[in-house]
């Protein structure tokens, strides 16, 4: 690596480094994607991941059905049972990992291990079924984990629009709520920077009090 120095007379010269500076390592943040069964969560998490996303999911079974009801999602033949997780790096300073939590009730257990030590939240949200997200969102208002609420396209647009969602939510109006596509690296681009600027905005606000 090529590098100056100072000369006596106050110029420069060039020489090789003899050995490199100490390389800073990126930061660790931590999300998580979080909603109701078949929502999309896993889908979201392996749309934007650079890595191999890792998912525990398991073939939904006769049993299963009568516990998940998924009349609304006919295609879905798994379930998550444990978490999904992915990775994304940010320039060379952040690296995003991202924890897509359960979606059923019987889960819930793991959600604490899940959120501990995350920066936020994604509330992945299905139009057609407005009311599973409310788990995910008296969970997280409770712990006072910042959040965003990110509402999913199924058949390429909404059942109902972003502001009667926000409406049968109770969502207040601080909270972001935008229409994503969960298959969509840009679309969860938009998301994370989403909350990522909502986080940031929490932040400044607590410092100034």
């Amino acid at each position: 690596m090529a590098f100056e120095t100072s000369n006596p007379s106050g110029g420069t010269a060039s020489g090789v480094a003899t050995a490199s500076a100490p390389t800073q390592a990126p930061i660790p943040v931590k999300i998580v994607v979080a909603g109701g069964f078949g929502v999309g969560k896993t889908t979201m998490v392996g749309a934007i991941s650079e890595i191999s996303p890792l998912s525990t999911e398991a073939a939904m079974t006769t049993v299963g059905a009568e516990v998940d009801d998924a009349s609304m999602v006919s295609t879905k033949t798994t379930t998550t049972v444990a978490m999904d997780f992915g990775r994304i790096t940010i320039g060379n300073r952040i690296v995003l990992y991202l924890f897509g939590t359960p979606g059923q009730d019987r889960f819930g257990f793991m959600w604490d291990d899940l959120v501990q030590g995350a920066l936020g939240a994604v509330v992945l949200v299905d139009s057609r079924r407005i009311e599973d997200a409310f788990p995910a969102l008296d969970y997280f208002e409770a712990r006072n984990v910042p959040f965003i609420v990110a509402v999913n396209m199924f058949d390429g647009g909404l059942y109902h629009d972003l502001e009667s969602v926000r409406e049968a939510l109770a969502v207040d109006g601080e909270t972001p709520m935008i229409a994503t596509d969960a298959r969509s690296k840009q679309h969860v681009k938009d998301v994370l920077i989403a909350l990522l600027e909502r986080v940031i905005h929490i932040a400044v606000e607590k410092a100034r009090t």
